[in-house]
């Protein structure tokens, strides 16, 4: 049996930290996400009318949803485990009669319904500066929700392999999100030059993008069952690590 109590303690704690910086954790990547819309919609979109028939300030939105679930998931997560390994109260949370999936469940559950309800409200925002078309909606809120899952779950993983506030932030800024913008957000890979389109076909988040705008507007740069399969794969690597993570005890009980 599932440890309810315990797994809605942490998780009604993490929420509750989201609203007590309301401005820091919705606002600011709202905000951020609109400037994006705007700066990049306005100036390359006089320029560039359409991407596969659809009008470039629409093609946008899929890609900045899909840059802002990413970067709020790892960080919520990441933070959400990190503070308390930081101050010490993590050890609390391990002597308390949880299981380590209990944990899990409550530490990412947080982490990915706030990554889903920024996505929403960006959505909701993207909605006042174009007309949007979700052709498949059931499609997009899956991919939607397995994102915001897989990428809490992998920055639950860096906050527990951080050790510093620095290391905190170096795979997040240094890996992810270049992956982010070389992973078609602004662009489809189809108007790259052969051997640049092979070579971002290894980029994970290519298939994310992909596959999420193709529930949209059924373009997208790789087939969407490979998307969602490549989602799941990544899903799967991040529940094997944590698996070991908690059975070895790597950097929790140490």
């Amino acid at each position: 049996m599932i440890n309810i109590h315990g797994v809605n303690a942490l998780y009604k704690f993490e929420m509750a930290r989201t609203f007590r910086t309301l401005a820091q954790s919705i606002v600011s990547p709202v905000l951020s996400t609109s400037l994006y819309f705007v700066v990049f919609g306005s100036a390359i979109g006089s320029r560039m009318s359409e991407v596969d028939g659809v009008p470039y300030g629409a093609f946008l939105v899929p890609g900045l949803i899909m840059l802002s679930i990413l970067t709020e998931s790892i960080a919520n997560a990441s933070f959400g485990i990190y503070f308390p390994r930081f101050i010490g109260t993590i050890y609390e949370v391990l002597s308390a009669p949880m299981s380590p999936l209990e944990i899990v469940i409550g530490y990412v559950g947080a982490a990915t319904s706030k990554s889903l309800l920024i996505g929403v409200i960006i959505l909701a925002t993207a909605s006042l500066f174009v007309p949007l078309e979700i052709r498949h909606p059931w499609v997009m809120l899956l991919f939607l929700t397995l994102t915001s899952l897989s990428f809490s779950l992998f920055g639950f993983i860096i906050g527990i392999w951080a050790d510093s506030f620095e290391k905190l932030q170096v795979i997040p800024l240094l890996i992810i999100t270049p992956l982010t913008f070389l992973g078609g957000s602004f662009y489809s890979i189809s108007m790259l030059p052969p051997l640049w389109q092979t070579l971002t076909l290894f980029n994970p988040v290519v298939y994310l993008v992909s596959g999420f705008r193709w529930s949209f507007y059924e373009i997208a740069d790789v087939n969407v069952g490979v998307s969602l399969a490549m989602t799941l794969l990544f899903l799967l690597i991040c529940c094997v690590i944590l698996y070991w993570v908690f059975k070895t005890g790597y950097r929790l009980k140490k």
